[in-house]
């Protein structure tokens, strides 16, 4: 049975669909082999509740954490990370632990995984947000995408990182946080879901294209039970609706099917007609208490 679906405030609305990307963005941050991460006692900052206020696991009375080595996506870049890092994700804890490995010679492999994504959910693992970071406008009170730095780097900012990567796997560009939230799932890193949820809802400028070919890989990619990511593409196509009645690209989406996307949001446009609906038979009641 399908849910009832509600639409987010109009506020996080992607307003146009204009910009254009890059193929192959990379990440500012690489937690790669040659990051030298080294064996030493340190502190790792556990994913919090919310951006910004993250707790801290101290494990400085641990004795040395085993190095894990990571061979990610087809072109089988290196990667490599503490073992008690990786083993706040529920993902890893279980493979480390089901695998007979000593110490010398730990290793997983992750032929499907993006590089570029995997070196964002280390990231996170690590600092408890991935990059561009969210950052609190106290002026404003609410929450913005950290800018760029210049080439020098020096803070000032050359406007927004780069929203989309090139994925493999449907050789097209998808927004990047949409891909992170999917992982998130795979890894079961359900604050890095909430993280890259918030982060997706502050991009704007996405080209239509880019927008059907993320809504369909976040289907493809998250349980039926997933009510978060799903619910805001439905409601970010409502939202724009008069952009995507005009897109050649949503009717051969439609035509071509293989998705439970459309299906959900029919639903979810008849559910907001019929909200317009009830609103507009209701009578207005006085401060009386009785109907005009």
């Amino acid at each position: 049975m399908f849910r009832r679906f509600e639409a987010p405030p109009a506020s996080s609305s992607t307003r146009s669909f204009n910009k254009s990307h890059t193929r192959h963005g990379r990440s500012n941050s690489s937690f790669t082999k040659e990051s030298g991460i080294s064996k030493r006692r340190h502190s790792i900052r556990r994913p919090g509740t919310s951006a910004g206020t993250e707790s801290h696991r101290d494990v400085s009375d641990n004795s040395i954490s085993a190095i894990v080595t990571l061979v990610v996506g087809q072109e089988q870049r290196i990667f490599a990370a503490h073992e008690n890092v990786l083993c706040l994700s529920p993902f890893f804890q279980a493979v480390l632990q089901n695998q007979m490995m000593d110490s010398q010679t730990k290793k997983i492999s992750l032929p499907d995984e993006e590089p570029e994504i995997f070196s964002s959910v280390l990231e996170y693992l690590y600092k408890g947000d991935y990059y561009p970071r969210l950052v609190h406008n106290k002026k404003r009170n609410s929450w913005e995408l950290e800018e760029q730095p210049r080439e020098d780097g020096t803070p000032g900012g050359s406007g927004r990182a780069e929203s989309t990567i090139y994925h493999q796997g449907v050789d097209g560009e998808l927004l990047k946080d949409t891909v992170i939230y999917c992982a998130a799932e795979k890894y079961g890193l359900e604050e890095l879901k909430r993280v890259a949820l918030r982060k997706q809802g502050l991009q704007s400028g996405i080209q239509a294209s880019t927008i059907l070919a993320s809504a369909r890989y976040a289907y493809a990619n998250t349980p039926d039970t997933d009510s978060k990511l799903r619910a805001h593409y439905l409601a970010l196509i409502i939202r724009s609706r008069s952009t995507f009645k005009r897109s050649g690209t949503m009717q051969l989406e439609m035509f071509n099917g293989g998705t439970q996307l459309f299906f959900d949001l029919f639903v979810a446009l008849c559910n907001h007609v019929d909200d317009i609906s009830s609103t507009a038979s209701t009578p207005r009641t006085p401060r009386s208490g009785r109907p005009f």
